[in-house]
């Protein structure tokens, strides 16, 4: 069973931090969500018990191996969906705010179809 929208936008944001510093913890993850520390705390047990990061006695949390294959891969929907948005005169925030709703409910299917296109132009 796959993670519900929100698992996924934890495991995006704590993909995006780890791009940016070697240790991330789930303090990190509440300030830049914007949500509070008792929110993170069951998404980070989730997320553990998912498999899709560890987290150690100090409280810093790494990718597992499933969670960096499900996490590149929610970025990527990210970051073309955002592109493609922005391409066609969407504005960049705007974009961004969009391209983050469409990437937990874009079948594979689409977007590869997206990403296909993009590719050949």
């Amino acid at each position: 069973m796959g993670l519900a929208e929100s698992g996924e936008m934890y495991l995006e944001t704590i993909y995006v931090l780890t791009r940016r510093s070697t240790s991330v913890r789930s303090v990190d993850v509440a300030e830049s969500m914007g949500y509070s520390k008792p929110s993170v705390s069951r998404a980070i047990g989730i997320l553990k018990a998912g498999e899709y990061i560890n987290v150690d006695r100090s409280g810093f949390i790494t990718l597992t191996e499933k969670g960096i294959q499900a996490a590149e891969n929610l970025y990527e929907r990210h970051t073309i969906l955002t592109s493609l948005l922005v391409s066609l005169g969407v504005e960049k925030e705007t974009a961004a705010e969009d391209a983050c709703k469409i990437e937990h409910v874009i079948s594979r299917e689409s977007f590869e179809a997206i990403k296909n296109y993009i590719k050949d132009k």
